[in-house]
């Protein structure tokens, strides 16, 4: 009776820590063969935002596409991670310098995990003080790890003055991170760092090289749904016909 009782308690605390309740603050969702969406949450101006990552489970261990936002759940990542599959995490990639991105290199790193960025976000980096990836790669990289192949590819200012986004040929995922906004999202959100002119024209360079993806994960908010590139585009252009009628946009 005992032993029932541990293997539910183990049970229970397993289901939890893969962040299947709404309320946790790790969420983890399968996308497709071995590709899973992991959602974490930080409060910004008082709101509780969302924050949307990727992992991939290869032959060699697992590949993060962004650490998550909620410092919190660095550690609780790693550990859900090998719990569930049985394996390590061996590499990360920052999509850009954004606190939501790259805000857990030195962390991962000292986990003796490779990080990666383009020269653009060590740059950022560098001048802001702030950790850096260990590697630091060309603006369009191809990467094969266990029997997965994929593209790391800068496209050009967009969200940020060094936004990347990944492609996964064969299985059609387009990891956007932060380049690509929901698709139910409103406006283009914040645009400090930002460069909207650009942005177009960085947007059309992706939906010209990465042809009719199946999965599109976007930085924030919902991700299921695939216009989410199409939609962006369509903010954009609303963000400079509003500018250039002098109307102003929202903040």
């Amino acid at each position: 009776m005992q032993k029932l009782a541990l293997i539910i308690l183990f049970l229970v605390a397993l289901s939890n820590s893969f962040g299947q309740s709404k309320n946790s603050p790790l969420q983890i969702s399968h996308l497709t063969g071995d590709f899973y969406v992991y959602r974490t949450f930080h409060d910004y101006n008082g709101t509780m935002i969302s924050a949307n990552a990727m992992y991939l489970v290869t032959d060699k261990g697992v590949v993060l596409f962004d650490a998550p936002w909620d410092k919190s759940q660095f550690q609780p990542l790693l550990d859900t991670i090998k719990a569930k599959h049985n394996k390590d995490v061996v590499m990360l990639f920052a999509t850009h310098s954004h606190e939501d991105r790259a805000g857990g290199l030195e962390f991962y790193r000292k986990k003796g995990i490779k990080t990666y960025t383009i020269k653009l976000t060590d740059d950022i980096l560098k001048n802001k003080n702030e950790p850096r990836a260990v590697f630091v790669i060309p603006n369009d990289s191809i990467f094969k790890v266990g029997q997965y192949s994929f593209e790391v590819y800068y496209p050009g200012k967009g969200h940020a003055p060094d936004n990347i986004v990944a492609w996964f040929a064969k299985e059609k995922v387009l990891y956007g991170g932060c380049f690509i906004k929901s698709a139910d999202a409103k406006d283009l959100g914040y645009l400090g760092d930002a460069d909207v002119a650009e942005w177009k024209k960085s947007i059309k360079k992706v939906k010209s090289k990465f042809k009719s993806p199946k999965y599109i994960i976007t930085g924030h908010d919902e991700w299921k749904n695939t216009e989410s590139l199409n939609h962006t585009l369509k903010l954009v252009d609303e963000y400079l016909a509003q500018k250039s009628s002098g109307k102003g946009t929202k903040k």
